[in-house]
Parts: C-alpha cells; sequence; structure tokens
C-alpha cells in the first residue's frame, strides 16, 4: 500500500499558513523546504528544497521562509473583519499598517481575498485553506458587492459601459513579469445600480487587482471612495470599521457548504 502523503501545496494550505494557489508561488519562488522523516537513529536529514508537486509524508516537516509549520491542522475559525482605510492586506509585519498586526490575527489567519490599501470594506479571515481557495477561484464566479464613489457623474453611459465590461491593462508586478507592456483584458459583464450622482453599487465576479478603479479610469473618472460590502450572501451590514466578529458554527458551515465544501469545520489531517 502507498504511504499516506498529501500535495506539499495541500498541506501548507491546510496548515493555515496560505491559499493553495500562494502555496505554490512560494515553493516556485524557493521559499519552501522539507526536512524529511528520519529512520529510527538516523541523524536527521537535511533540508531539501521543495518543488511543485513533491508530497508530503507522515512525519516530514516543512518550512516556508524557515518557518517550521504545524503537523496537525488547527481547529478551522472563520471572521468577518472591516478593513479599514489604510490597511494593507499582507501577513508581512514589517510592512507599515500589515492586516496581520491592525486585525490581531491568531497565528495561522489569514484573508480570503484581498482589498487595496486606499479601499476598506469586507473581508473574511480563515485558517481553512479549502474555503480559501474556493472562494478565490476565479471560475467559480462567486459575487462581490461594492459600494463605489467616483469624481465625475455616474451617467447613462458610464453605467452602461460598466455592465458590459470594460478593456483594462493589468500592469501590477505580477503582470509585468510575463507582459512587459502589461495584460490588456476586458472585465465580465457585471451589475451596476446608480446610488446617487456621483455613487453606484457594482457586483463583480471576478477579481484582477484593483479592478474597479482600473475600470472606472479607463471611462474616464477616478474612484473617491470603495467599500466592500458583500462576499457572496455575506455581507459588512454594521460592523464598524476595524472590528471584527467570530462567525457561528452555523454560519461557518453553512459559508463552506455554499462553495461546495462539507460544513465540517474540525481541525486534524484527513
Amino acid at each position: 500500500m502507498e504511504q499516506e502523503s498529501k500535495r506539499l501545496n495541500k498541506y501548507i494550505s491546510d496548515s493555515g499558513f496560505c491559499s493553495r494557489r500562494e502555496a505554490d508561488r512560494l515553493i516556485e519562488d524557493g521559499k519552501v523546504e522539507i526536512r524529511r522523516k528520519s529512520r529510527k537513529g538516523e541523524a536527521p536529514r537535511p533540508l531539501l528544497k521543495a518543488g511543485l508537486g513533491d508530497r508530503v509524508f507522515h512525519g516530514d516537516t516543512v518550512y516556508v521562509s524557515g518557518r517550521e509549520l504545524p503537523k496537525k491542522e488547527p481547529e478551522k475559525v472563520c471572521f468577518l473583519y472591516h478593513k479599514p482605510k489604510g490597511v494593507v492586506c499582507t501577513a508581512d509585519r514589517s510592512v507599515p499598517g500589515n492586516i496581520a498586526e491592525a486585525a490581531g490575527l491568531p497565528s495561522g489567519v489569514t484573508y480570503a481575498g484581498r482589498l487595496d490599501k486606499d479601499s476598506s470594506g469586507l473581508l473574511i479571515l480563515t485558517n481553512d485553506g479549502e474555503l480559501i481557495d474556493r472562494m478565490m477561484r476565479a471560475s467559480s464566479g462567486y459575487e462581490k458587492e461594492y459600494l463605489c464613489t467616483v469624481d465625475q457623474p455616474v451617467h447613462d453611459a458610464f453605467v452602461s459601459a460598466l455592465r458590459s465590461g470594460v478593456k483594462i491593462c493589468l500592469d501590477d508586478d505580477a503582470h509585468l513579469r510575463k507582459h512587459p507592456n502589461g495584460l490588456y483584458v476586458t472585465t465580465r459583464p457585471c451589475k451596476v445600480q446608480r446610488v446617487s450622482d456621483r455613487s453606484f453599487r457594482i457586483t463583480l465576479t471576478q477579481g484582477y487587482n484593483r479592478q474597479i478603479r482600473r475600470m472606472c479610469k479607463a471611462l474616464g473618472a477616478n474612484v473617491t471612495q470603495l467599500v466592500r460590502i458583500r462576499i457572496m450572501r455575506i455581507r459588512l451590514g454594521d460592523l464598524k470599521a476595524g472590528g471584527m466578529k467570530k462567525l457561528s458554527p452555523a454560519e461557518y458551515g453553512a459559508l463552506r457548504e455554499s462553495v461546495g465544501l462539507h460544513a465540517d469545520m474540525k481541525g486534524g489531517r484527513r
């Protein structure tokens, strides 16, 4: 019988460190190492640089950027957080205003889907790697709703253009590495509802970096305020900026089921 093992990216995700997609990036960047389990009486084995597709066997130890990951999965938890403007979605505590310190994140808890520094609103924080992966999978088409204010009148042509899809240039660092002149894409059709002369609600089913800001800029407007007010069926409601709320087991189970996962929230290796 083949020895029980787990794909490395899933092992990292299950530890609550990050999503599988981010784990793959860390592996590609050479930041993940594995120490294989030693046989009885054998000296500790050397650290090995990990590669994509590697598997982790019982007794192996995995390190990310020199940090040892726990061998046992922690109990799964999930929080709603109202990210204030100015907080940066990064677990790197050397970055001023990082979310780990701003929200006082428990060990292993990270965010499912980012908000840029200048935006505020609803974030889901969890150590459930499977949940993060499902929510961040672009092909799933889960809805995220925002309240947006711009510096130009929200006229009918502007709303219609947003609804139909806008050609934008992705020129963040991740895309520029592969596309020196930026990558041009057309956004998916989306729901847009005018709220006032200069504000509107917009519901996206994808999440390009600074997508709404790029869409508005392509149409000649600048975003002055952007707040995420809903992720799927979960609403920001009256949660105040900087506030955090732990989901009950029933709420968390319902969230897992809404993305096609079992409602069980217990940790432990499966």
